[in-house]
């Protein structure tokens, strides 16, 4: 026997060194920032949006911890608007990058962080999914799926500023967290079927952050929202379990290619974490689990359960559903178990009323 022949396959973790989630706490950026690594000049990457609302506060805070910095507008994920970010934001030779807003703006920041060699924090405007805290990043390429970048260096929030983005952004948050139940189920099989790694940290991580929006829904049914804080400790939990994973695998099953089936054919037609949310309810009613524990949920938080309610067809639901394992053949899921023809497809999401 050789004496490597047991020996587990490696992977890397790369975790954020520094998390705060605090109220009202948008003063303390530049604060935060010192204590990470005390930059000099920071690159900040931001939607037109988000910067109206929030750059004085903090220029501000900037400003008083000394710290100057150089604003960058991110426009689209196109590969494109994010080479000419990085270009300037190369210019400015910055000791840290902040990618501040929305997904695009984080993964924007995660991207040329990783390709610049120079560490992101991450400071989200919205709690929509779970990059806040991921290594992973999606891109408009020729991939159909997340790449890996850089891990945030930290990760700052400010609830009140979360607090106040679109009912529906918190919605898809929840839903993309909901996701993460069949996520490691279709992980569990991978290990079985095809002896894939298989980390029980990282996938009981990112069912708790699971199973708090879950145990929690009825709660947040009655107050008319979810509550911030806990679907922002989450979607932070889950990020960093895909840290812990090395891979995506904890966050990322056959629900996660149907959303990217439907991005492709279907562009710009409702949020991830919806997406991700209704994927939930069909992958899930495969798997064999309690599917409609998961519209139930979805419905407390106020996410979608239907196809219709975001703008998808009938047909693109089932096309969608025809081709989701085909964009990442690679990946093991309860899609590779059956064979998922037009009537199949279109069986399932009646049986669970998606369509």
């Amino acid at each position: 026997m050789r004496k490597d022949q047991d020996r587990a396959q490696s992977h890397t973790m790369e975790l954020p060194r520094l998390i705060e989630i605090g109220e009202k706490n948008i003063a303390d950026f530049g604060k935060f920032l010192k204590t990470l690594n005390k930059p000099k000049k920071v690159s900040l990457i931001s939607g037109a949006n988000v910067q109206k609302v929030l750059r004085k506060k903090i220029e501000g805070s900037l400003s008083s911890d000394k710290i100057r910095f150089v604003w960058h507008t991110s426009i689209d994920n196109q590969i494109e608007s994010l080479n000419q970010i990085q270009r300037n934001v190369k210019k400015d030779k910055a000791d840290l990058i902040a990618g501040i807003g929305g997904g695009r703006s984080v993964d924007t920041a995660k991207l040329i962080s990783f390709n610049l060699g120079i560490p992101f924090v991450s400071l989200p405007t919205a709690a929509s999914h779970d990059g806040m805290a991921s290594s992973f990043v999606s891109v408009k390429s020729d991939k159909p799926h997340s790449i890996v970048a850089a891990a945030p260096m930290g990760v700052f929030v400010d609830i009140d500023i979360i607090r106040k983005a679109p009912k529906k952004l918190l919605a898809s948050g929840c839903g993309d967290l909901i996701a993460n139940i069949v996520a490691v189920k279709d992980w569990q099989l991978g290990h079985e079927k095809k002896k894939e790694y298989y980390g029980r940290y990282a996938a009981d991580l990112a069912l708790m952050s699971a199973k708090m929006v879950m145990e929690n829904s009825s709660e947040f049914a009655k107050k008319g929202r979810p509550d911030v804080r806990i679907i922002v400790e989450g979607l932070i939990s889950a990020g960093v379990a895909s840290c812990i994973a090395g891979s995506s695998r904890p966050c990322s099953g056959a629900e996660h290619l149907f959303s990217h089936a439907l991005d492709r054919i279907a562009p710009g037609v409702g949020l991830h974490g919806e997406k991700c949310g209704i994927g939930s309810i069909l992958i899930g009613r495969l798997q064999g689990q309690d599917w409609k524990k998961i519209v139930k949920t979805l419905r407390d938080v106020g996410a979608p359960t239907t196809a219709k309610e975001i703008g998808l067809t009938e047909e693109t639901v089932v096309e969608a559903l025809t081709i989701a394992q085909e964009l990442r053949p690679d990946r093991y899921t309860i899609l590779k178990e059956v064979k998922m023809t037009y009537k199949r497809a279109r069986d399932l999401a009646k049986s669970v009323k998606v369509i």
